[in-house]
């Protein structure tokens, strides 16, 4: 299959996984008795859709398809770009911070990006304020079970990663519960695509199951001060380590959408 073919190909269903994960939770939103919807905001390269509803505090579900050139000092990180430095990249990003304190935030990402290689990268994680064990036993066999579906390595790789990735070095924690990271997927185009089309079908899957166990909750004031102090690691995270928030603003990316992953607010101590 073409180079071409394949950009299509990806690009057609992030679009279509944005739609999905955009309608899930606006059924949450409904079901909790809020008649409040996504914004759309179309840019040169895609659209970033943001939510404030009575459920998802804010939210983030952002498609993109951006092509140009990487600056010669960036394009030293990245894949196949020795002898030339224009790149094609196409994806779904999603950051949803709840109201209720006892609902865990949660972030996903998946993305095809074309230089003179071609790699799929993305994953998924939760990070709760309050400390649910069943929660998160049940997250991660869920993930375990849809890794398995294509290869036993893969969940306990993607879990390391993940692990190793959203870790705070300065604060010597990691950022939340863990989840799945993967990068520079290049195998077979067409097993990689199944099975990144399986990390976006069960991120849209986990997202309801697990706000709608917890949106109705009775919650304290204590308990939404103990959020507000998380929120705050988030920040810190996506501001100094996310390599997706490098990358989008190297990249030429909306700093608008890039930057909707941050939380409607937070605290530090």
């Amino acid at each position: 299959m073409k180079i071409k073919e394949k950009q299509k190909l990806t690009k057609e269903w992030f679009v279509k996984l944005q739609n999905i994960i955009c309608n899930n939770i606006e059924q949450l939103e409904k079901e909790y008795g809020s008649k409040i919807k996504f914004k759309k905001s179309k840019w040169k390269f895609g659209e970033f859709r943001t939510i404030k509803g009575e459920v998802i505090e804010k939210g983030g579900v952002a498609f993109s398809n951006v092509a140009g050139k990487f600056s010669k000092e960036f394009a030293k990180k990245i894949p196949g770009t020795k002898n030339k430095t224009t790149f094609w990249s196409s994806g779904v990003s999603v950051v949803l911070h709840p109201k209720n304190p006892r609902v865990p935030a949660m972030h996903f990402n998946t993305r095809f990006i074309c230089t003179q290689k071609s790699w799929f990268g993305g994953g998924m994680d939760v990070t709760p304020c309050l400390v649910d064990n069943k929660e998160k036993k049940y997250f991660h066999n869920i993930l375990k079970k849809m890794c398995d579906l294509h290869n036993k390595k893969y969940y306990p790789k993607y879990k390391n990663w993940c692990d190793k990735y959203f870790y705070l070095p300065h604060r010597g924690e990691g950022r939340g519960i863990g989840g799945i990271f993967f990068d520079y997927k290049m195998d077979s185009w067409e097993k990689d695509f199944l099975f990144v089309k399986d990390v976006g079908i069960t991120f849209a899957y986990l997202v309801k199951e697990i706000v709608r166990k917890k949106m109705f909750l009775k919650w304290t004031k204590k308990e939404k001060e103990i959020q507000l102090l998380k929120r705050g690691r988030y920040v810190e995270f996506n501001l100094l380590y996310d390599r997706g928030t490098k990358f989008g603003l190297s990249s030429g990316g909306n700093p608008e959408a890039i930057l909707m992953s941050m939380p409607p607010n937070a605290n530090w101590k």
